[in-house]
């Protein structure tokens, strides 16, 4: 994934903040130093001098310069050590100390991006995804199929929904192998509380932890940035938000239908993944409407970019979260879907 500018600039942002903390603090330690041993102050000045000394004397063609400026500076240098020692600080407290050591605080080694760079994309775009701290529970090493009944049957589909569930997570899956490969777009739909978010998730975190960016939003959050950004009230954040809207790896639309449906959303709405559709960028929709139901809300137009562009996966059962409270209350903790 190629970071955008303004998400590239504000990672070398804080890498230039780490420089300058670094020199600010090393001309701290220097100061503390120098008060409480003024003869390093002076070794240090010594060694100024003599810098400046050997060049001259090197300009001036005197080719033994170099060797006895060397011989100088360690002993100068030893004595610099055994007086940092005799005092109780550590030997290189009068160097440069890095955050990272392995890049110098620059996100680079040679021409290669640092651990810690590719680190701080993902970092970053977890915090950008909306999703930071959810996917410590929501993934797909916590799915469970144990609350997908194989009686429990779909009359439209007449699949039970542990058949359905399997289906899907084979879907999301191959969503998430082929992602960069090749362009899909996901709508999960069906019965409320049978894990349509939960898989939503687990997408978004296979593909932040490969530093795709991921951008989550409910329907009614997205449609209220929108808003702001048509009448023109919206605030910094919101406005570094809108290119992501159309822009980022992938868009997570979670629970369309929990908005006010009106010709404002709906427009947007078709803007929106029309946009995202022309870019090959994708998308994944979560909603407990029947698609029947979104045809009439929202148009033929946009259930016509849906139904020609999107893996519809249909998800049915009992509403998890009170499935959950049941074994609960029986005794029984289950942090899984």
């Amino acid at each position: 994934m190629a970071l955008s500018n303004s998400q590239y600039d504000e990672l070398m942002r804080t890498y230039e903040q780490r420089q300058s903390d670094n020199e600010y603090n090393l001309r701290m330690r220097y100061r503390e130093v120098y008060d409480a041993v003024p003869a390093i102050k002076e070794i240090d000045d010594s060694i100024s001098s003599l810098s400046i000394e050997k060049a001259k004397s090197l300009i001036d063609g005197d080719d033994s310069a170099l060797s006895s400026f060397r011989a100088d500076m360690a002993e100068l240098t030893a004595r610099k050590q055994a007086l940092l020692k005799k005092n109780h600080f550590p030997g290189d407290y009068l160097e440069l100390h890095y955050t990272c050591p392995d890049c110098r605080d620059t996100g680079y080694q040679g021409a290669i991006k640092c651990h810690c760079f590719q680190k701080a994309v993902i970092d970053l775009l977890y915090a950008q995804s909306n999703l930071k701290g959810i996917l410590e529970q929501e993934n797909f090493s916590a799915c469970s199929l144990s609350y997908y009944s194989e009686n429990h049957i779909d009359p439209l589909t007449g699949r039970s929904s542990k058949e359905a569930m399997l289906t899907a997570l084979e879907a999301c899956h191959e969503f998430v192998d082929t992602f960069s490969e090749s362009f899909h777009n996901i709508l999960l739909y069906g019965d409320t509380g049978v894990g349509k978010t939960f898989l939503s998730h687990c997408i978004a975190k296979e593909l932040l932890d490969s530093s795709y960016s991921v951008i989550y939003f409910s329907a009614s959050r997205l449609f209220e940035i929108l808003a702001k950004e048509t009448f023109g009230k919206k605030d910094a954040d919101e406005e570094n938000t809108h290119p992501l809207i159309y822009g980022c790896d992938l868009l997570i639309i979670d629970d369309l239908g929990s908005e006010l449906p009106n010709t404002f959303t709906v427009s947007k709405l078709f803007t929106v993944l029309n946009e995202r559709i022309l870019r090959k960028k994708p998308t994944i929709i979560s909603t407990n409407l029947a698609l029947e139901d979104v045809k009439t809300i929202y148009s033929e137009r946009i259930f016509s970019r849906i139904s020609s562009s999107y893996t519809m996966l249909r998800l049915t059962g009992d509403d998890i979260r009170i499935q959950k409270k049941l074994l609960n209350l029986g005794g029984t903790d289950d942090a899984t879907p």
